[in-house]
């Protein structure tokens, strides 16, 4: 039996946040360096001139308890701090506060220092004796840069958390999209949350992933119906090629080169509609229009009215476009098929006139789909059911447009409009 592992996840959140955090603590300990190698050194100060200074200020030793409460008191009025005053013997005189008494010092405890139950405190020694206590209440000790630094860091960790999380939530979003796309599920969309770049990426998997599922499904079906379209001529070449065995008569020559001349043309539209599909850019140039049409029209043997006009795009692919036109228009409308080339603004419009039975009105954007005939057409009739449907791809990939119109009196009117409409030079 064959045990299968899970890859160890390493999530995208987790090292952007520990990057976070990693930074930080880096910026903590170079700060904290250059704080002990190149700060100020703290001047000590001279606590034997405090003491002498103090001695002056209060009352003599021997003045009563009053004057020396009062002075403690106007002290601390003053200076906002709170101060006991011990004899030499070490007994209280005064104190501004009951809790202000010295506790028993440590082994470690630094000169000039004492311990009281509210916090340390500066300890003064009196020329006369006297020793006077001085605390400044309401004053947290100092917590030094390093553990400032790395309460800073802790705090901007803890923020920046959310963050983060949220961010790669959404790029972990994003990336099941991609997986489940990748699985074969083009039906697969992300939620599109903000306006940032994670968002823009959503917004552009989204687009991507519609034109691929578009892309396939059209595929797909191009596929199928040229499956169904290849049987016909390929059917009967071969039972051309049987008969031609028995009966090399030059009708049957010319039916089976009509046969094979179908299935080449067959081909030909399958490959170029699936280039289109593909979003296969047509290269651009300046193309006399007038000139394309007007060739097409000499071929088919059809009247022309047109002005002198230029196009950019593809002179190879507007000719398909023109020759499929008056092609279907022939072959659904007869004889009587006219074509008018006109600069209208800024624009290009190709009118493909016949005078046949005409397209119902609920059939005339279904006559550019793939494969579709229209009600009563045959195979008889020649033609594949792709004439339209590729004009329709060249104009749009020219930046065009084509729709079909009823013409006054009978007929129908295929209009292509292009941009453009410069006039040519001759």
């Amino acid at each position: 039996m064959i045990s299968r592992h899970r890859p160890r996840q390493h999530h995208l959140y987790w090292r952007i946040w520990i990057a976070i955090l990693a930074t930080l603590a880096l910026f903590a300990l170079l700060a904290s360096a250059a704080w002990h190698l190149f700060g100020e050194p703290a001047r000590p100060p001279n606590i034997t001139g405090f003491g002498e200074l103090a001695s002056e200020l209060l009352p003599a030793a021997d003045s009563s308890h009053d004057a020396q409460q009062s002075a403690l008191d106007r002290w601390k009025r003053r200076l906002g701090a709170d101060f006991a005053l011990y004899s030499s013997e070490g007994l209280r005189i005064a104190a501004t506060h009951d809790d202000l008494v010295a506790l028993p010092p440590g082994a470690d405890a630094p000169e000039h220092h004492a311990m009281t139950p509210r916090g340390p405190a500066l300890a003064l020694q009196l020329p006369d004796g006297r020793r006077l206590l001085m605390l400044r209440p309401g004053r947290p000790p100092s917590p030094g840069p390093v553990l400032t630094f790395a309460l800073i860091a802790l705090g901007v960790g803890v923020g920046a958390y959310p963050v983060v999380r949220r961010l790669t939530r959404r790029l972990e979003r994003l990336q099941a999209g991609v997986t489940e796309l990748g699985s074969g599920n083009l039906t697969a969309r992300v939620a599109v949350q903000g306006h940032d770049e994670v968002a823009r990426l959503a917004q552009a998997f989204n687009e991507a992933a519609a034109r691929i599922e578009k892309l396939v499904s059209a595929h797909k079906t191009l596929l199928a119906n040229a499956s169904h379209e290849l049987r016909s001529p390929l059917a009967r070449i071969r039972l051309g090629v049987e008969l031609l065995s028995n009966d090399p008569s030059s009708e049957r020559r010319v039916e089976l080169a009509r046969d094979i001349s179908e299935l080449d043309q067959l081909i030909d539209e399958i490959l170029l509609a699936s280039r289109l599909d593909g979003g296969v850019a047509p290269e651009r140039e300046p193309v006399d229009i007038t000139a394309v049409v007007a060739e097409e029209c000499a071929r088919a043997d059809v009247p022309l009215q047109a002005d002198a006009v230029q196009v950019s795009g593809s002179a190879r692919l507007l000719h398909r476009l023109v020759r499929n036109l008056i092609d279907n228009a022939r072959r659904y409308g007869g004889d009587q098929v006219e074509v008018e080339l006109r600069r209208a603004a800024a624009a290009v419009e190709l009118d493909v006139m016949d005078r046949g039975p005409g397209v119902a009105q609920t059939e005339r954007e279904r006559v550019f789909e793939p494969f579709y005939r229209s009600a009563g057409a045959s195979e008889a009739s020649g033609g594949v059911g792709l004439g339209l449907a590729l004009v329709r791809q060249i104009a749009r990939q020219h930046g065009g447009e084509v729709q079909c119109l009823p013409r006054p009196g009978g007929g129908s009117v295929f209009r292509v409009q292009l941009p453009g409409g410069q006039p040519s030079v001759d």
